[in-house]
């Protein structure tokens, strides 16, 4: 790819609402920013156009249900004023907050938007529908939005694609100094989703942008045997983040994030809060499923009972590995003559 690269907002697209054809919405954008889809074009559809015109929308009020309907499995959680917010495996395919269940831009109907479970397919839908009007070699992505780990900000994505390579896979050849290449495979589709953003925007009201230079990405027949936007998600063996840090060490200890058990312990606010309840948390978190444990709770320490020495010496493991999920350290005393009971003391942040 060596030559000018543009990047054409679609303009003048009413707001769709549901049973609109994608197709024709498109061709309402093509026709107002004055374009003719050609040979190597790669088209970029905002999912909202989608789920409205599928009629992906509910009113339920409580979205920390919708929310769930829309989830395979939590990764992680925090405590965010008066709810929770969970960054999930959507049902659509991702991992990202919310399950992408968005109240934003939702026009005139309000609700929440739901993202499309087969984004792939919408993205071949129109892929063909657009091919049978134009005569053309083309590329079609579904983008959303989503924060990234480690990294500020939100950035838009391929959630769905068909027609185009999503990845470009360097392994094997040689860099521009000769160096063999090992590791390197591009998000191609991701590349793409997030150059148009640039040209659509998030409050302008340009759902579509069309992306012109790039007929390399394109690929041949059959599309369908060629991977698409679910298989840029990694599962399985090769996802090394299933869980955040926290909910890590929280589902080893038998809580797993989004469960009643995590909402019985306590999930813990994103802007942090006092050491007494983190310490409360953490302590709830040890005794969990841990029968005949008491624990008496201070700010600096907290003493541990168990029916045995053995139940004992769990309760403090148990303790000291949840007060790392709280960004604190747990050091154990000597235990009491009978080995029944023990006070662990609480000391600050730990570094890693």
């Amino acid at each position: 790819m060596t030559g000018p690269i543009t990047i054409t907002p679609l303009t003048g697209i009413p707001e769709v609402r549901e049973g609109d054809d994608l197709a024709d919405v498109v061709q309402v954008g093509l026709d107002h920013a004055g374009v003719r889809l050609a040979d190597g074009d790669v088209l970029v559809v905002s999912s909202k156009v989608a789920s409205k015109a599928l009629g992906l929308v509910t009113h339920d009020p409580d979205k920390d249900r919708v929310v769930r309907g829309e989830t395979e499995y939590v990764v992680a959680e925090r405590s965010v004023g008066a709810g929770v917010t969970r960054i999930v495996r959507a049902k659509a395919g991702p991992i990202m907050a919310a399950a992408g269940v968005d109240g934003s831009n939702t026009g005139e109907r309000g609700g929440w938007l739901l993202l499309p479970h087969d984004p792939d397919g919408i993205c071949e839908q129109l892929h063909d529908a657009l091919v049978a009007r134009h005569g053309v070699r083309l590329g079609v992505v579904l983008s959303d939005t989503a924060g990234r780990a480690w990294r500020v900000g939100q950035i838009d994505f391929a959630l769905g694609a068909h027609g185009l390579r999503v990845v470009d896979d360097l392994r094997g050849g040689t860099d521009a100094d000769g160096k063999p290449l090992e590791v390197t495979t591009r998000a191609v589709a991701d590349e793409i989703a997030a150059a148009a953003d640039l040209a659509k925007g998030k409050v302008a009201a340009v759902p579509a942008a069309l992306l012109r230079g790039v007929p390399e990405v394109l690929v041949d027949e059959p599309l369908e045997r060629h991977p698409r936007g679910r298989d840029l998600v990694r599962t399985g063996p090769g996802d090394w983040f299933g869980y955040g840090r926290v909910e890590a060490v929280r589902a080893a200890l038998g809580i797993e994030p989004g469960s009643p058990s995590a909402v019985a312990v306590g999930v813990a606010p994103a802007a942090g809060d006092s050491r007494l309840d983190a310490v409360s948390r953490a302590v709830r978190a040890a005794l969990h499923g841990v029968e005949g444990g008491t624990a008496d709770v201070g700010r600096l320490s907290v003493t541990l009972g168990a029916d045995s020495p053995y139940e004992l010496g769990q309760l403090v493991s148990r303790l000291c590995t949840a007060l790392w999920c709280e960004w604190l350290v747990g050091a154990a005393d000597s235990p009491s003559a009978d080995g029944l009971s023990v006070v662990v003391r609480i000391s600050g942040a730990h570094s890693s």
